[in-house]
C-alpha cells in the first residue's frame, strides 16, 4: 500500500496521501497506511463514521470522488481529495491525497491518473482479504495496471534516459506502437533526447529550429495531442511534413503527438508511431494523454538532475588532475568512475605530488556526500594537500591539518583521506590513513599485502594525532590506492571488496620494466590496463553502481646507490671549503661538471648558513636523478628565511642567490634536524617528462 500512497501523492502534486479500509460490520472506515503525514497529526481520522463529514466518510458515502477546501488535519494543505475504493463485492475504502498550498488542487488529468490508482489500491485490497478480481472490464483494468507500473518506473527515474527507457517499456508495447521520440522544447527548437524504431539518419531530417506548418509545432502551441490514424490524414492537415516522411521512405503510418506537460508548460513532445493505420478510441486518446503528463512531470525532474549532475561532473572534472606526472621514484595511473546511478556526483579526489629529495605524496580521498557541495568541498581539500604538502609536512601532521580545515566546514561535513609518501632513497612508503580503505602493495615477486592497521576516524570526526604507518619496499613495488565505492557495494562489505581487490590483484598484477628513460610508456600502459583489469573485474555492471569510486596505481623506483652520494661535515668555519671540494668531485664522477660551479656556489652558502645562524652535526647529501638535488642536512629546527638586504648590509644575501640559482628550494623537518635543499635541472636531461593520461 505505501507504493500507491507514494504514486497518488507525486502523480498529483500532493504533500500527503492517506488510505482508509472499510470495516461494513462496525460500519468505519479504519486508517491503514499514511504517507507524508505523521501518526499523531492523522490521529483525528484514525477511525471515522460513515456518516461523518470528513473527506474519506463522504467520498465512501457517495460513491464519488470528493474534493474539499481543507485538510482537516492541521497540516497547512489546500485541501483534500478522496476517492472511493470499489472491489468486487462493494465499497472497501478511501483513498485520500493532500493537495499541496499553492497548487490549486489536481487537475483533470492528475484527477484521471488518481482513479486509475484507486482502482489498482482497490483490487490490492480485495485480492488481501481473499476476495475475486476487480469487477472492472480486462481494458480497464489493463489501463489501470500500466498507468501504475509506469508511474512506479517513472518515480525512480533518475536521468532523461531512464525516463525514455519507461515509456518505451510500459507505453511503446502495450499500445502496439513501433517507434518513439522523445524531444524537449529549449531555444525554440526541439532536441531529441531519446528514440526507438527510427534510424538516426532519417531522425536528422526533421532537426533544426521549430517551424509552422508541423504537428509538433501545433501540440507545443495548444498543448493539446494530436492523432494522426493514416498518412492520408497526416497529409489532409500537414502536407508539409508528409512530403519530408514520404521523401524519408518512412514505414509508419499512423502517429499520437502527446505534449509533455511540467509546471504548466509544454517542455516537449512524445511521438508514438504505428506500422499499419491505425484508430484512436476515446479512450485511447484519454489514456495516452494522462500517460504524457505523468511523462512530462518525470521528464523535467529528469533533465533538472541531468543539469545539475553535468554541472557537477564538470566541476569535479576541472578539479581533478587531468595529468598525472612521471617522476624519477614513481609512473602512476588513475580512473575516477561516476556513479551509475544515484542523486548527484561524489566528492572522491587522487593526487600525486612531487616532494623534495624525489620523494612522492600519493593521496586519495572521499568527501562523504554526492553533490556539487562536496565536489567543491573535494576541490578545496586537494588544494589544501598540495599547499601543507610543499612544506613537507609528515602523513600525521598533514592529516591533523586537514581535519581541523574539514570540521570547520561544519558538523555534517567528514572526509577520508590517505596519505603516503614514498622514498626512494630511504625505499620507505610511510602513510597515515583517516577513516580510509588501506593500501594494498603489490611486490615484486608477485605476492600481494595489505597491511591490517586501525584507521583513524575520518577528518572532521577524528582527534589527532594522527597514527603513522610505515613499509619498507622493494625496489618495483606497486602502491594500489582505492576509495570505497570500489570494493563496497550493497552486495558486499569493505572487507570483502578488498578480498577480491587482492585477489584480482595477485592475478593480473604486471612486474614492468626498470623504469627508466623510454621503459616509461610501456610502463605507463601496463599500468593504464592494469587499471582497467581492477575496474571491470570489481565493478563489472558499473550502470547500477551507486558510488563514485576512484582507483590510484603507483609503480615504484628506488634511486640506485651509485646515484646517491652522502659525506658528513665538520662543525666549524671549514665546512663550507670541505663541502665545495666534495661536490667537484663527485659531479666530476657523474658527468656533471657544467653544473660543477653553480652546485659549489650553492653548497657554499647552504653550509655558511648553518655554521652561523644553525648547529652541528652537519651532512652533504647529493641525488642524482632527471635532477640534481643538493641536500644540506643540521641539528637545528630554525627556519631559514630570505629577507631584503640594504644596500649598506654585508650580509643577507645569501638565501636570495639559493633562490636565484636553483629551480626550487626549501626546507624539511626531520624529528631532531632539518635539511635545506636545493633542486637544479640536469643540463639535456629528461627532467620534464610526459605526463601519464588519465580516463
Amino acid at each position: 500500500m505505501a507504493l500507491a500512497l507514494r504514486q497518488a501523492t507525486a502523480g498529483t502534486g500532493g504533500q500527503g496521501a492517506l488510505l482508509h479500509r472499510w470495516d461494513a460490520d462496525a460500519g468505519r472506515l479504519n486508517l491503514v497506511a499514511a504517507y507524508g503525514v505523521d501518526a499523531e497529526t492523522a490521529r483525528p481520522w484514525a477511525e471515522l463514521r460513515q456518516e461523518q463529514d470528513a473527506p474519506p466518510s463522504c467520498a465512501l458515502r457517495r460513491g464519488v470522488l470528493v474534493q474539499m477546501a481543507e485538510d482537516g488535519l492541521g497540516t497547512g494543505a489546500a485541501g483534500t481529495v478522496a476517492v472511493p475504493l470499489t472491489g468486487a463485492e462493494g465499497p472497501v475504502g478511501a483513498l485520500s491525497v493532500l493537495a499541496a498550498p499553492g497548487t490549486g488542487g489536481p487537475d483533470d488529468v492528475q484527477l484521471s491518473f488518481l482513479h486509475a490508482v484507486a482502482a489498482w489500491t482497490a483490487e490490492c485490497l480485495d485480492r488481501a482479504e481473499g476476495r475475486p478480481p476487480h469487477r472492472e472490464t480486462p481494458a480497464g483494468h489493463g489501463r489501470t495496471v500500466r498507468t501504475v507500473e509506469l508511474t512506479a518506473t517513472l518515480a525512480e527515474a533518475v536521468t532523461v534516459q531512464d525516463v525514455v527507457r519507461a515509456v518505451a517499456q510500459h507505453v511503446l508495447s502495450p499500445f502496439g506502437a513501433a517507434g518513439l521520440v522523445v524531444s524537449v522544447f529549449e531555444d525554440g527548437r526541439l532536441t531529441r533526447v531519446g528514440e526507438v524504431g527510427y534510424p538516426a539518419d532519417y531522425l536528422r531530417r526533421f532537426e533544426g529550429p521549430l517551424t509552422a506548418g508541423m504537428p509538433v509545432a501545433d501540440v507545443l502551441r495548444t498543448r493539446r495531442p494530436q492523432f494522426m490514424e493514416s498518412p492520408a490524414q497526416m497529409y489532409e492537415r500537414y502536407p508539409a511534413v508528409t512530403d519530408k516522411i514520404m521523401m524519408g521512405a518512412s514505414p509508419k503510418t499512423a502517429w499520437a503527438f502527446l505534449p509533455l506537460i511540467a509546471s504548466g508548460r509544454a517542455i516537449g513532445v512524445s511521438v508514438l508511431s504505428y506500422d499499419r493505420p491505425r484508430r484512436f478510441s476515446e479512450e485511447d486518446r484519454a489514456h495516452l494523454t494522462t500517460l504524457s503528463a505523468l511523462v512530462g512531470q518525470a521528464l523535467e525532474r529528469a533533465r533538472l538532475y541531468d543539469l545539475e549532475h553535468a554541472r557537477a561532473e564538470e566541476l569535479q572534472s576541472a578539479l581533478l588532475p587531468r595529468t598525472l606526472p612521471r617522476l624519477p621514484a614513481v609512473v602512476a595511473a588513475a580512473r575516477y568512475l561516476p556513479a551509475g546511478r544515484g542523486e548527484q556526483v561524489g566528492g572522491d579526489w587522487f593526487d600525486v605530488i612531487p616532494l623534495s629529495g624525489d620523494r612522492v605524496a600519493l593521496v586519495i580521498g572521499d568527501v562523504m556526500g554526492h553533490g556539487i557541495a562536496e565536489a567543491a568541498t573535494m576541490g578545496r581539500l586537494r588544494t589544501a594537500v598540495r599547499t601543507l604538502a610543499d612544506l613537507d609536512m609528515a602523513p600525521d601532521e598533514l592529516l591533523g591539518h586537514l581535519n581541523d580545515l574539514v570540521s570547520e566546514l561544519g558538523e555534517d561535513f567528514y572526509a577520508t583521506c590517505l596519505y603516503a609518501v614514498y622514498d626512494p632513497v630511504g625505499r620507505t612508503c610511510c602513510y597515515s590513513l583517516a577513516g580510509h580503505p588501506p593500501p594494498v602493495f603489490v611486490h615484486p615477486d608477485g605476492t600481494v599485502q595489505s597491511p591490517v592497521v586501525s584507521p583513524d576516524p575520518p577528518l572532521g570526526a577524528a582527534t589527532p594525532p594522527f597514527a603513522v604507518h610505515e613499509l619498507p619496499l622493494a625496489d618495483g613495488t606497486l602502491v594500489v590506492l582505492c576509495t570505497d565505492g570500489l570494493i563496497e557495494s550493497g552486495a558486499r562489505d569493505a572487507e570483502e571488496g578488498l578480498a577480491e581487490l587482492l585477489r584480482v590483484l595477485g592475478r593480473a598484477a604486471v612486474r614492468p620494466a626498470r623504469l627508466t628513460g623510454a621503459d616509461q610508456e610501456e610502463d605507463a600502459r601496463g599500468l593504464a590496463e592494469l587499471c582497467d583489469t581492477v575496474v571491470s573485474e570489481l565493478l563489472p555492471d558499473r550502470e547500477r553502481t551507486t558510488d563514485d569510486a576512484a582507483l590510484l596505481i603507483a609503480h615504484t623506483r628506488a634511486i640506485p646507490a651509485a646515484d646517491i652520494a652522502s659525506f658528513g661535515l665538520p662543525d666549524d668555519p671549514r665546512a663550507a671549503g670541505q663541502a665545495r671540494e666534495l661536490v667537484r668531485g663527485q659531479l666530476s664522477r657523474w658527468g656533471l661538471d657544467d653544473l660543477s660551479m653553480t652546485t659549489e656556489l650553492l653548497v657554499s652558502e647552504l653550509v655558511g648558513n648553518v655554521v652561523r645562524h644553525a648547529k652541528g652535526p652537519m651532512r652533504l647529501r647529493l641525488l642524482r636523478s632527471r635532477i640534481l638535488t643538493c641536500e644540506v642536512y643540521d641539528g637545528s629546527l630554525s627556519t631559514p628565511r630570505i629577507r631584503h638586504a640594504t644596500y649598506t648590509d654585508e650580509g643577507g644575501r645569501g638565501l636570495q642567490l639559493v633562490a636565484a640559482l636553483s629551480r626550487r628550494w626549501g626546507a624539511r623537518y626531520l624529528s631532531d634536524a632539518k635539511c635545506i635543499w636545493t633542486e637544479q635541472d640536469i643540463p639535456n636531461g629528461s627532467h620534464d617528462p610526459s605526463p601519464t593520461g588519465l580516463n
